[in-house]
């Protein structure tokens, strides 16, 4: 390629990168994200068998492709105040996305531009008014970085309600940290500033007053150590059922829907818990949201092998204050939780280590 051409593809590629660096632009992308998001949750919910949903769940929107458009349209430009909410809106959708390297390790997929933005923000746009959303997105992501700039908002904002939000997000993002002595105790000093100094503010409708409210909550309940609340509701076939009727077993307790990221795959891993364990001092419970209907096709097919509530209007849901699905709970046969996240393998090692110390319940 001659020097000539090798300017005029720059040249071309700049006019490109350049004419799509609009909000206009970033707002599309966002806005197309959401609608094949709706369309998708809408083919989940009206899929009728198993291979229906099979094949609805493994036509779930990449976040990866919707990124990677947003980073051709914000990333030359982050210095702009106008980049720090699309930008906010890659932190929310990027979380979680990996990719696997030559030798079998994985990398976060979008490490590079995940630090950039935050470099930009800190360096760039600190003060901005613009970063409630940002504090948002950062409170869903636990690099170390990521708490170390809210951290960084909260303490030097020039805003007091955005202080408090900032304040309220790093008090979520240290309850990813563990349940010891001082973490809790930060946290709290964190939940009192929000609350004191952001008691109006609205995060999607919610007031960050009721949000620090529920992070309470969970601090008093709902942390490892304590005795975790009971559930009384009722199945896909309106029969009664009870947390409590489960005294003396080992309990998993997930919330779940059908639309989770990664919901085969979810299903899979706690089918073979529930295989696993079966003939033991335990119970792999679940509380779903789906529409009833979804409930009973899942059972009724074998998709779905152990009992849930069926939680269409979330009130169990709002009992343990879920924020984001899937959620697992590990408790003990007198309901002490031990173990509080993400479900996977600390699940079942949680499960496995507490059935080796529990003694089958007495006959009734």
């Amino acid at each position: 390629m001659t020097a000539s051409c090798r300017l005029f593809a720059f040249l071309s590629a700049w006019m490109i990168a350049s004419a799509s660096a609009t909000p206009a632009a970033a707002d599309r992308i966002e806005k197309e994200y959401q609608l094949v998001n709706e369309k998708w949750a809408l083919q989940v919910r009206s899929a009728a068998t198993q291979n229906e949903r099979a094949a609805a769940w493994q036509a779930r929107p990449d976040p990866a492709l919707y990124a990677k458009q947003m980073w051709s349209a914000i990333g030359q430009s982050l210095d702009q105040e106008w980049t720090i909410e699309p930008a906010a809106w890659f932190l929310r959708v990027t979380p979680g996305l990996v990719t696997t390297e030559a030798d079998g390790s994985t990398v976060p997929t979008f490490l590079r531009e995940t630090h950039a933005i935050r470099e930009a923000i800190e360096n760039k746009h600190l003060n901005s008014n613009k970063l409630i959303p940002v504090c948002v997105a950062l409170a869903g992501n636990t690099d170390p970085r990521s708490l170390a700039l809210l951290e960084k908002i909260e303490a030097n904002h020039p805003d007091s309600k955005i202080q408090g939000v900032a304040a309220l997000c790093t008090a979520m993002t240290l309850k990813a940290l563990g349940d010891d002595t001082e973490l809790l105790r930060k946290r709290l000093t964190y939940l009192r500033k929000a609350i004191i100094q952001s008691a109006d503010v609205e995060i999607n409708q919610v007031s960050i007053a009721k949000l620090a409210e529920d992070e309470l909550y969970v601090i008093r309940f709902l942390t490892k150590g304590r005795v975790a609340p009971d559930l009384a509701g009722f199945d896909s076939a309106k029969r009664p059922m009870k947390l409590s009727d489960h005294q003396g077993k080992v309990i998993v307790l997930v919330f779940w829907n059908s639309g989770i990221a990664d919901a085969e795959r979810f299903l899979e891993i706690s089918a073979k818990l529930d295989t696993k364990f079966k003939g033991r001092p335990f119970a792999l419970i679940g509380v779903n949201n789906d529409p009833v209907d979804k409930l009973r096709s899942m059972q009724a097919d074998g998709t779905v092998s152990w009992p849930n509530f069926s939680d269409p209007e979330n009130r169990l849901a709002s009992e343990y204050r879920v924020g984001s699905w899937p959620v697992a709970y590990v408790l003990d046969g007198e309901r002490k939780i031990h173990y509080a996240g993400s479900p996977g393998s600390f699940v079942e090692l949680t499960a496995e280590a507490l059935l080796s110390e529990t003694k089958a319940p007495a006959a009734k």
